[in-house]
């Protein structure tokens, strides 16, 4: 596997030959000193180009990076089926090595250079002095934010009134339908709930990561153990048991969250939620009404 000295020395010398390309700049975890360092990381490049349409009418041109083993295009698979997309604008290449390495190549024109939209950038090399000066990149954007009352009350209002569709879709033993339900909609609100307690804890000044993958770095063991106790497995009786514990985490950061916010907490409807998903879970397979 190629050493990262050796990536940024191909990626950088690709910039320097080609006069096509007037800089080069990194996104993504690489330029985040706060990410997990390893193996699987890639390389998040952006090669600003004086115009696109050369490079991806003719990509001979990424074969210099090295063997590949598989790839993507993002915006060629958008045009394929008919969505649109200005190529001439940007354009990509996903690309996994043969080595092991993974490199994300965009091009794009000097006039769509994204390079101020996201703080996590970092200057490997600018030639013509083309590119606004940057501050040392950083996850400031990506920070945990302070949640308002009216920000708190939706997201309880959203588990608890949802919770419905997975005691119902439970009982009619429909388990694709109640994993999304889980996965798409109670979840994200659990983990919305979280983010504000660590959030709270470290004065709002940490990111929690891509799908709150961090998150495990300032919860209590015991708290984070029991959030992946909400990843179920695929059986009724497995479901049931996560959706509980699901429940009973949700509750008790809410109202840590409120005590410490000073904001106001729907008791009654969670209680009532709560009472429905257990009359339900008890309610007989041949009942002939829901109460």
């Amino acid at each position: 596997m190629r050493s990262e000295k050796e990536m940024y020395e191909l990626l950088i010398d690709t910039a320097k030959e080609d006069d096509r390309i007037l800089a080069v700049y990194m996104n993504g975890s690489r330029t985040n000193e706060k990410a997990d360092k390893d193996i699987f990381q890639d390389y998040d490049i952006v090669y600003v180009v004086t115009t696109t349409k050369p490079f991806y009418e003719d990509a001979h041109w990424i074969d210099r990076f090295g063997e590949r083993l598989y790839m993507q295009c993002p915006e060629a698979l958008d045009v394929s089926l008919g969505m649109k997309c200005d190529l001439d604008a940007c354009y990509g290449w996903l690309i996994q090595f043969t080595d092991g390495n993974r490199l994300d190549i965009h091009v794009e024109t000097q006039a769509h250079c994204a390079i101020l939209e996201d703080k996590l950038c970092r200057i490997l090399l600018d030639k013509g002095g083309i590119l606004p000066a940057i501050p040392e990149s950083t996850d400031r954007d990506r920070w945990v934010k302070k949640p308002s009352q009216a920000e708190y009350a939706a997201v309880c209002n959203e588990f608890w009134w949802c919770l419905n569709n997975a005691a119902k879709g439970l009982w009619r033993l429909e388990v694709p339908y109640v994993q999304e339900v889980l996965n798409t909609i109670l979840r994200p609100q659990l983990i919305k709930l979280l983010s504000w307690k660590i959030g709270a804890l470290t004065d709002y000044s940490v990111s929690v990561g891509k799908s709150a993958k961090y998150m495990y770095r300032w919860l209590p063991e015991e708290i984070w153990n029991r959030f992946l106790a909400t990843y179920c497995g695929g059986t009724i009786g497995e479901i049931w048991r996560s959706v509980l514990v699901m429940c009973d985490l949700f509750e008790e950061t809410a109202i840590d969250i409120s005590q410490d916010c000073g904001f106001s907490y729907q008791e009654e409807a969670a209680a009532n939620s709560r009472f429905f998903l257990l009359h339900v879970q008890n309610l007989p397979r041949d009942a002939e009404g829901v109460f």
